[in-house]
């Protein structure tokens, strides 16, 4: 399917107030383009593993709308509309250069293009790497994750998983037991177990954790039964809580946003067994002693607190 883009040069300012004037003209919705630096808050509830580095801001925007070509669309009637919109806008604001570039454009197949952003990586020992890299010779050595970037969950790029991984590590033992809340990909668990745990339990509100992570095992070679995942919420369900099981865990990792992890984190002491540590991260740093005094509240001691960009990971022991 073909698409008309309509893509207008303008200032940041005048961002919100122009997609509300095209909004009247019958154009719904606009892609943004800018540079503005995203806030803490923003990047908390992005919570993404792969987030490019952003050129300096310039306040420079541009404005993306897209019309389906179906044959019968009055290309210049609307450009016409647009033009008209940012002549009027432009006579009690400034909106910078104003101009528009007319251009054609098709579907894009979104999924294969991350492809061009996700390239293979290590976290100390470990290579992480997509399917659609080649091992380097140099590399066969590490031990390998292999995974794909999905639509949903994380690859181990993002800060925060790389403090939970790396806090897994220096307190597993053959015998652990790992309860991974908001288990997402099942990517702490199946490294937890590459590593030498036991077994692990995950836990997630979202159905599609499920194939996301049956695939993983398979393409990590995990056994079936040493990974069980379980749907529902954990800090209101009982019967979540009940099948999980009750100090039976020697490690809880929980890689959450830090509004999560205060109700979680009186919950969860009890699926921990007595000496049980409890790894968090998702934490931005202005975060850091909300959590901090939760895990105090409960009962916890806190062990560690490590960091990594603008992201903070507290371990804490029963």
């Amino acid at each position: 399917m073909k698409w008309i883009k309509y893509r207008i040069k303008t200032i940041t300012e005048a961002e919100d107030i122009l997609v509300s004037n095209l909004y009247d003209i019958g154009i719904e919705g606009a892609q943004i383009e800018d540079k503005v630096p995203l806030t803490p808050l923003e990047k908390e509830a992005m919570f993404v593993d792969i987030l490019p580095d952003m050129p300096v801001d310039d306040d420079v925007a541009y404005l993306s709308c897209f019309i389906e070509d179906d044959g019968k669309v009055d290309r210049d009637k609307i450009l016409a509309d647009i033009e008209a919109v940012l002549k009027e806008t432009s006579e009690y604001m400034d909106i910078g250069a104003g101009t528009v570039k007319v251009s054609e454009t098709e579907d894009v197949d979104w999924i294969n293009n991350w492809k061009q952003y996700f390239h293979q990586f290590t976290i100390d020992d470990l290579l992480v790497i997509p399917s659609w890299e080649e091992v380097k010779p140099e590399d066969r050595d590490k031990k390998i994750l292999h995974i794909d970037p999905g639509t949903a969950f994380g690859t181990g790029m993002h800060e925060t998983t790389q403090l939970c991984i790396r806090a897994i590590k220096k307190h597993l033992t053959p015998e652990t037991r790992i309860l991974d809340v908001g288990t997402g990909s099942g990517i702490l668990s199946i490294i937890a177990l590459m590593y030498g745990a036991k077994e692990a339990v995950g836990t997630d509100l979202d159905p599609c954790a499920i194939p996301a992570v049956a695939d993983n095992k398979a393409n990590n070679g995990i056994p079936e039964d040493s990974f069980k995942v379980m749907i529902g919420n954990i800090i209101s369900d009982k019967a979540v809580q009940d099948a999980v099981g009750y100090e039976c865990y020697d490690i809880v990792v929980a890689n959450i946003l830090a509004d999560v992890l205060v109700p979680l984190t009186p919950v969860i002491v009890h699926q921990m067994k007595p000496g049980a540590i409890y790894i968090t991260s998702g934490i931005i740093n202005s975060k850091e002693q909300e959590v901090r005094k939760a895990m105090e509240a409960a009962g916890l001691t806190v062990e560690a607190v490590d960091y990594q960009g603008e992201w903070v990971g507290i371990t804490a022991r029963r």
